[in-house]
């Protein structure tokens, strides 16, 4: 049974690559050598130059948040600028929310 090709992630290189999913194997940076951190299906790369956009990933998937396809197609509401993750980081601090779950609301209350 063949799996759908994936978007893995390295942070320090801002490099994405489409590989099949495989949960058994940790995946390795072809430029560096560190592992790759699993983003999704509905990754959609940024620019390498768009710092302000690497630096929201990093937040997003180091806190657990990805990008996977869902019964609609897409993953749902993801903050694209650091000033939408520092509101919700601040909303999760304050209201005790799970921090990835904070991560992926639309609106806060």
């Amino acid at each position: 049974m063949g799996h759908a090709k994936t978007s893995y992630v390295c942070l320090p290189c801002r490099a994405s690559y489409k590989q099949r999913y495989d949960s058994t194997r940790q995946r390795i940076c072809p430029r560096c050598a560190e592992p790759l951190m699993h983003a999704g299906a509905a990754f959609a790369v940024p620019r390498r130059r768009d710092t302000a956009a690497w630096r929201t990933l990093t937040v997003l998937l180091n806190a657990g948040v990805g990008f996977h396809k869902s019964c609609c197609g897409g993953p749902g509401y993801r903050p694209r600028t650091l000033r939408e993750v520092r509101e919700r980081m601040v909303y999760a601090r304050r209201s005790g929310e799970p921090v990835h779950r904070a991560l992926v609301r639309y609106d806060l209350p």
